[in-house]
């Protein structure tokens, strides 16, 4: 199995096309907020993570999510999932941290299925707009 992509979104919408095939739709795609308050704060962006199942495959794994703060070891949440995908077909995981900011920074979601190659988005707490 094969992360294709991953995103902090607000919302994501599956429909039908003709083929048949399943068009999805994201909205809300971020990389950075204003802090909802003053620091420490807690916030609980989702992070879509699509996957595709080679036909040659058998179909079951798990994805990994570790949170880490940006250039420090130790992490700041972790989820584990286990994944069942049809070979040759796509599927998604909505993964909901609540993740602990003590100041305005930058925590990484470090992605990857059965510890193979490591996809890494930022999530990036900014100051509010004076």
């Amino acid at each position: 199995m094969e992360i294709i992509a991953a995103v902090f979104a607000e919302d994501i919408q599956l429909r039908p096309v003709p083929g048949p095939a399943t068009q999805i739709d994201l909205t809300g795609i971020q990389f950075s907020a204003p802090a909802p308050g003053v620091p420490p704060v807690t916030v609980g962006p989702h992070l879509m993570v699509l996957v595709w199942c080679p036909s040659d495959h058998g179909g079951f794994g798990a994805l990994e999510v570790v949170f880490t703060r940006d250039g420090e070891p130790e992490p700041v949440a972790r989820n584990v999932q286990p994944l069942q995908i049809e070979p040759g077909k796509f599927n998604y995981r909505l993964i909901r941290a609540e993740l602990s900011f003590p100041d305005h920074g930058t925590i990484v979601a470090h992605c990857s299925i059965d510890g193979g190659p490591t996809t890494r988005v930022p999530y990036t707490l900014l100051a509010p707009a004076e």
